[in-house]
């Protein structure tokens, strides 16, 4: 719920919103501004505010004052401070797509049961990027005025496709020579097919990995089978041989979470422990590609997601408490719009949605989609979320019909069942995941899982910072200090 109020004794509200936390303390409504600053209150002091009873001598006062929740007309004007943060929380807006997706080739070797896209044979003909599409898509790239690029390499299994992926970063690197952008290079990959050549390469234009792990083997094995039965083996393998070649954090991984991976938190931690990462990313399923085929087999409720994340991240702190530093990708993401003046730059989070204004994909075809998971829509028969095609100029792409549905669907603060929950300034809109799950971009929130995940999540969150238990607060905080790629570019590797 918003307040706003027209009239006051001493002091005038600012726009604010409120939500009953559910979480037992004392102070269980949480109060929120637009510019995230936020409050923990009880009922009486809700009341209080509410009924301009709040007196001016009080620490909670100065509170509502400092975080700008209320003000004192003809004292101070807290209108410029505000423009700024907000200003702040949305620079996004001012830059162009930074990160740009090539897809390289839909052929992999493997049969993952969870694939979210269409692959093909080894030795299939047609499903590879290319070269003047490719070319094509290097210009659209540096017509961005984003300062800062990252180019992801996807499929399938873009090391199938090496050559046309050398092709395009030497393209870039020459380019860069005259255009000095921050690029930054990144293969997704099995790392099933590593060559002394593909590491030579990568050592020499500080290419980095991202990878799948899923757990222990069995585990891995199972959720991602090949047809030589090692895909653990080979993946772990593949981790070590980029880390002696290219330095430990050359290379980053993902677990997405089946059914059966939710009924294993506990191993699935301590397999990313013993490998040695600093950062984990707990994701359940999408509604995109093959998964939804066999949605009964490995699909769950969201509210058994919730469960093993609360359940995985109380025994990520603990291990933390004892001195093993391992971050949880979302959870960082999350931490950073609630603490931080700043937004995360994980696209989902973004409001208006960064989809196409944050990201683009180039698909093998020649075509261009606002992100991963409007191409994978394609593999499901939906090809209604295309842009253009890569020969078509960066301003005609991000002027087309989709991506003005897409915006116009896509600002949370003006959604239904989004515009006066409490939650907002640090959740985003997703209109592409409610386009696929329920043939709307704006959905209904009721029945949203992105929503009820955000939301479960959140609210766990804010009951933790505001426990006061110091050692979970400061393991939280000190998974801000750190980031990795898969902290900006998250979800990542999908194939």
């Amino acid at each position: 719920m918003t307040l706003i109020a027209t009239d006051a004794k001493h002091y005038r509200l600012l726009p604010f919103r409120f939500m009953r936390m559910n979480t037992g303390h004392d102070c269980d409504i949480l109060l929120t501004s637009d510019t995230g600053e936020y409050m923990h209150v009880n009922d009486a002091q809700l009341r209080a505010l509410s009924y301009f009873d709040v007196q001016a001598s009080t620490p909670f006062y100065k509170d509502l004052l400092a975080r700008h929740f209320i003000y004192e007309p003809g004292r101070h004007d807290p209108f410029p401070e505000m423009a700024a943060q907000y200003r702040s929380r949305k620079d996004f807006l001012f830059q162009g797509p930074a990160l740009h997706l090539f897809v390289v080739t839909l052929r992999c070797n493997h049969t993952c049961q969870y694939c979210q896209v269409s692959r093909a044979p080894l030795g299939g003909s047609g499903h590879d990027l290319s070269e003047a599409d490719a070319q094509a898509a290097v210009d659209r790239l540096f017509e961005s005025n984003a300062p800062a690029l990252t180019v992801e390499f996807q499929g399938g299994e873009p090391l199938l496709a090496f050559e046309r992926v050398r092709q395009i970063v030497e393209w870039i690197v020459e380019r860069n020579v005259v255009e000095q952008r921050d690029i930054q290079f990144v293969i997704t990959t099995t790392l099933h097919h590593l060559t002394e050549e593909i590491l030579d390469f990568a050592e020499q234009n500080r290419i980095q990995f991202s990878t799948s792990l899923d757990g222990p083997a069995p585990l891995h094995n199972a959720n991602r089978p090949t047809p030589s039965r090692d895909s653990y083996e080979r993946t772990v393998k593949g981790i070590q041989w980029v880390r002696e070649r290219l330095g430990h954090d050359a290379v980053s991984a993902l677990t997405t979470l089946t059914s059966r991976s939710l009924e294993q938190p506990e191993a699935i931690i301590d397999e990313y422990v013993s490998q040695e990462f600093s950062s984990i990313s707990l994701r359940p399923l999408s509604p995109y590609g093959f998964a939804t085929k066999i949605a009964h087999r490995l699909d769950y409720p969201i509210e058994r997601y919730l469960a093993f994340y609360k359940k995985a991240l109380t025994y990520l702190l603990h291990i933390n408490q004892q001195d093993v530093f391992l971050s949880e990708s979302y959870t960082s993401l999350l931490l950073k719009n609630i603490l931080t003046p700043f937004s995360s730059g994980y696209v989902d989070l973004r409001s208006p949605a960064g989809a196409g204004t944050a990201a683009l994909v180039y698909n093998y075809d020649g075509y261009v989609y606002p992100s991963d998971e409007a191409r994978m829509l394609l593999e499901m028969g939906e090809d209604g979320l295309r842009l253009g095609t890569v020969q078509q100029p960066l301003s005609e792409l991000l002027a087309s019909p989709v991506m003005n549905a897409l915006l116009a669907s896509g600002v949370a603060e003006a959604l239904p069942g989004c515009s006066d929950c409490a939650l907002v300034p640090y959740c985003g809109a997703d209109p592409i995941e409610h386009y696929a799950r329920q043939a709307d971009p704006i959905g209904h929130r009721v029945f949203s899982s992105f929503c009820k995940k955000n939301m479960g999540l959140l609210k766990h969150l804010f009951g933790l910072l505001c426990d006061g238990d110091d050692n979970v607060q400061r393991v939280l905080l000190s998974w801000l200090n750190r980031r990795s790629y898969n902290d900006i570019r998250f979800p990542g590797y999908r194939g």
